[in-house]
This record gives C-alpha cells, sequence and structure tokens, in this order.
C-alpha cells in the first residue's frame, strides 16, 4: 500500500503541522526498530488497534473470521494430503501401470491451473449451471433454525471452496509420495520382507510407507504456508467470510490497521 496510515485518513487541507502530530500519535516518526517492536508487542497482546474502515477493534473483527479460514484450510489441508498420500502408494505399488500413468497425469494437471481458473470454473458448473453448491457466502440468510441444519448449512457452502483446493493440492502430494516411495521400495529392507514372505499390504504400509512418512510430514508442515496464501483468493472468489478476504479488503481499503495485523 503506498503511502502511510497519516496520508489515508487524513484532510489534503491538514496543516502540516496536524499532519506531524499524527504521525507522531501513530508512532510512524519513531526509528523502523522500534515501530516493530511495537508492532509484535501488540501482536502477542492482541492489541492490534482500530480498523479505518469499520471503527471497530481489528481483533473483533478477526474473531468472527479465523474460525471459517481454519475450517477452510484445515480440511483442504487434510483432504488433498490424504487423497495424496493414498494415490501416490497405489502408484508406487503399480510401477509402469495405469493407476500410476493416471496419478503422473491428474496430479501434473492439478497444479497447472492458476487457483482462481479452477474455482471460477467449479462456480460457474455447479453453483450456476447446475446450481448444487450455493454462489457465495459462508451461510444462507437467513440462517436454518435448528443448529444441526446450521452445521449442515456451514459444510454445504464449505463444500465447494475445499473442494476447489483439494483439486488443486492433491497431484503434488501424490506425485511426491510416489517418487519417494519408488525409492524405499527399492531399499534392501523391503527386499528382505519379501524375501521373507510377508504380505504386500504390510511390506507396503507397515515397512516402506513407516519408513517414508518422516518426509512426508515434513512436507505437510512446509505445505501450510502456501495454502494459508490460497486463503486470499479462495475466500474473494467464493465471498467467504475470512480472513483472507478480510486481508485483501483491508489492503483495497487502505486499512493499515487491519492489513497489519
Amino acid at each position: 500500500m503506498p503511502g502511510d496510515a497519516v496520508s489515508t485518513i487524513v484532510d489534503p487541507r491538514f496543516s502540516p503541522e496536524a499532519k506531524e502530530r499524527l504521525r507522531e500519535l501513530f508512532g510512524l516518526d519513531l526509528p523502523l526498530y522500534r515501530q516493530f517492536l511495537i508492532y509484535v508487542r501488540r501482536m502477542l497482546t492482541f492489541d492490534l488497534g482500530i480498523s479505518f474502515l469499520s471503527q471497530r477493534p481489528v481483533w473483533e473483527e478477526l474473531k468472527s473470521r479465523i474460525p471459517n479460514t481454519v475450517a477452510l484450510l484445515g480440511s483442504a489441508l487434510l483432504l488433498s494430503s490424504a487423497l495424496g498420500t493414498w494415490l501416490g502408494v497405489k502408484a508406487a505399488r503399480r510401477r509402469g501401470g495405469l493407476t500410476e500413468k493416471l496419478v503422473l497425469v491428474s496430479g501434473s494437471v492439478s497444479f497447472s491451473f492458476p487457483s482462481f481458473f479452477v474455482q471460477l470454473v467449479l462456480l460457474l458448473l455447479f453453483a450456476y449451471t447446475f446450481p448444487v453448491f450455493p454462489l457465495r457466502g459462508s451461510v444462507s440468510i437467513p440462517l436454518p433454525e435448528s443448529a444441526f441444519a446450521r452445521a449442515l448449512d456451514y459444510l454445504w457452502h464449505l463444500l465447494l471452496p475445499a473442494g476447489s483446493l483439494v483439486i488443486l493440492g492433491f497431484g503434488s502430494w501424490a506425485i511426491y509420495v510416489r517418487n519417494l516411495m519408488v525409492k524405499t521400495l527399492g531399499e534392501d529392507f523391503i527386499l528382505l520382507a519379501r524375501a521373507k514372505g510377508l504380505p504386500e499390504g504390510r511390506i507396503l504400509w507397515n515397512h516402506a510407507f513407516r519408513s517414508a512418512l518422516p518426509p512426508v510430514l515434513t512436507i505437510f508442515l512446509l505445505a501450510l504456508p502456501g495454502i494459508v496464501s490460497g486463503a486470499v483468493i479462495t475466500e474473494t472468489v467464493f465471498s467467504l467470510h475470512g480472513v483472507g478476504k478480510y486481508l485483501l479488503d483491508s489492503i483495497m481499503g487502505h486499512d493499515y490497521p487491519a492489513a497489519g495485523a
């Protein structure tokens, strides 16, 4: 965002002295390292300031949005990693077969398209042309009366955006796990297990996959920042009441306290 908080909120007719007093009030006259320390302290104490747009505490704005973002990203990451892992193991087990070819092709295609393109296509197909899912929002208006109906309504709104992230994310998981399992299945301890006559399924999951699990967990943790950044696009496309859309709205509205949180 160009400029600073003062240039955004003051009237152009303000005198330079008045603008400078506001800069002192916001701490913008301090050295950068002191501004950073103040920022960290406020983040740790949830003192995120007042939104310029809504005139409400930023933390109060975020509290209602964080659960929606966590539900979206958490379900998408778990489902895409589980599906990708299962497909990757199956592809490694059937080297050169149809399963491996389908996994490699579908996996490569899944992360080749821009996320917004895939999500807009899904919206056009399943929310507009064939209205199976809602077109926008996190809940229906008005809300259903019973708690069970509200939970189903929330899941109904969540399914399409979360499904789009699963489609976009499972391919990289499948290819990575497949490559890892192919290497592991060629190790000596796997040959020894087969020589002992152990069932192939037991060798695959109890020996090979268990040995490959630490790198998979590492990639799972490394994937968290990437999928969090994807919340901005996903929540904007599907008009979800989440942190990602709030961030974009804050940037577009030059709402510095909200965007900085």
